[in-house]
């Protein structure tokens, strides 16, 4: 296979990367989250951050409050990030090694995410 078949970030990622501010609750995450039929948001804060609907699932069954609960709370920092160019056999050697779903896009900018979902439908 030359490196002309092999399958880039840029054309399996999700755009527009849909994000929330980190003061939002997490019940607004889950709203944006579920509107959009997605898994995961980046958190517009410094340093890089994101939340999953694995955090989401976290609170409600540790009986928290999602609607007291800020995004701040639970997110998690310093994330891995990818650029559009790498190849995708790249990026799913990152999620089994960090043991992550989901990875923010970064040219200078964010400008998508690339998820499990779409290593897994490259190899179907």
């Amino acid at each position: 296979m030359s490196t002309n078949d092999r399958t880039r970030v840029k054309d399996m990622m999700s755009t527009p990367l849909k994000t929330i501010p980190s003061d939002a609750t997490v019940s607004e995450a889950a709203t944006v989250m579920r509107d959009n039929e997605i898994s995961a948001l980046v958190v517009t804060s410094s340093p890089r951050a994101i939340i999953s609907s694995s955090d989401v699932l976290d609170v409600a069954a540790d009986g928290l409050d999602p609607t007291e609960v800020r995004v701040a709370d639970v997110m998690t920092e310093d994330v891995e990030t990818v650029t559009p160019d790498l190849y995708m056999e790249e990026v799913a050697a990152m999620m089994t090694t960090f043991g992550i779903k989901h990875l923010p896009v970064v040219d200078e900018e964010y400008v998508g995410m690339v998820s499990s979902t779409d290593v897994a439908a490259l190899l179907s």
